[in-house]
């Protein structure tokens, strides 16, 4: 068993070096294309796994002044926060217009109000407090 285990170790590191190539972008390999890469690695298995390592592997680290935003929950992003206030407000404004649109063809179309604010006022017009001299005890009629 122990004699086989550097060709262990050699065959998956040939198989990772190989997968790692196959799925890197063509446009983050240094030095060669990204078909020549394995092209290499297949023909000289140990050396070419190195030289993958070593010269065309990616940069996985960010480099000075670069930045990739990190995806951010979405009740933690500011944009998306803002985005569903906007939402809010807009369905809000269709539904006071709607309500306003009903009102309007309530009253166009000959419905009557029965509410408090379309009370008959009396004969002697509307008291202070809103009021009519019938309700008011303190007046006599």
């Amino acid at each position: 068993m122990v004699r086989y285990f550097p060709v262990i170790v050699l065959l998956a590191l040939f198989i990772y070096g190989l997968i790692d190539c196959v799925r890197s972008e063509p446009a983050d390999v240094r030095s060669i294309p990204k078909p020549a890469w394995v092209l290499v690695i297949l023909l000289l298995p140990l050396l070419g796994v190195l030289l993958w390592f070593f010269l065309g592997r990616p940069r996985y680290s960010p480099q000075p002044g670069t930045y990739r935003r990190q995806p951010i929950a979405p009740d933690d992003d500011p944009d998306f926060l803002r985005n569903l206030e906007t939402a809010r407000w807009r369905q809000a404004q269709v539904d006071r217009l709607r309500k306003l649109k009903e009102a309007r063809e309530a009253g166009a179309g000959g419905a009557r109000n029965t509410g408090p604010a379309a009370a008959k006022p009396s004969e002697d017009g509307p008291q202070p407090g809103g009021r009519d001299r019938q309700d008011n005890p303190d007046t006599k009629p």
